[in-house]
């Protein structure tokens, strides 16, 4: 039998917390973890108590703010991010497993908060029709190794 690596483990639940996403328009999940432990998850969605988007706008979801994205919801590394921080978890030198590429305004808390390697699925850029993924950009600028995850076994 062969056994699934950490990134192959932690990338699949990063993709099974998507699922868990209230958003319309974009399911993504997180999961960050140090020492091969995982300390925090988070999907993208609005805070906790607000509202659910798939419940209150199912046909169009939330509403766009002045860059076309989500005026209410939270990136799920954000989400990740700020229940390690709530719980006085060290993010520094830990690990980042996300099912898309942090934009560059997570990508900017990503480093602040000394995560040290971020694996992304998909492309934040290729999703909203840009350039180029800047947060990736920003990443890699400054030290933080960035590596886009393929799977083998697909």
């Amino acid at each position: 039998m062969v056994k699934p690596s950490f990134d192959e483990i932690y990338m699949e639940l990063a993709e099974k917390l998507a699922k868990r996403s209230h958003c319309v328009k974009a399911q993504v999940g997180a999961v960050l973890t140090k020492d091969t432990r995982i300390v925090s998850l988070g999907y993208n969605g609005p805070p906790a108590g607000t509202h659910n988007c798939d419940i209150e706008w199912p046909e169009t979801g939330c509403e766009r703010d002045s860059k076309g994205s989500c005026s209410l919801a939270l990136h799920a590394e954000q989400n990740a991010i700020l229940y390690a921080a709530k719980n006085n978890i060290s993010m520094i030198g830990s690990t980042l497993y996300i099912t898309l590429s942090p934009c560059i305004a997570c990508a900017r808390v990503i480093f602040t908060t000394g995560i040290k390697k971020v694996f992304y699925k998909d492309s934040y850029a290729k999703f909203k029709g840009l350039i180029s993924d800047e947060g990736v950009d920003f990443l890699r600028r400054f030290g933080v190794e960035v590596i886009e995850y393929k799977n083998n076994n697909t």
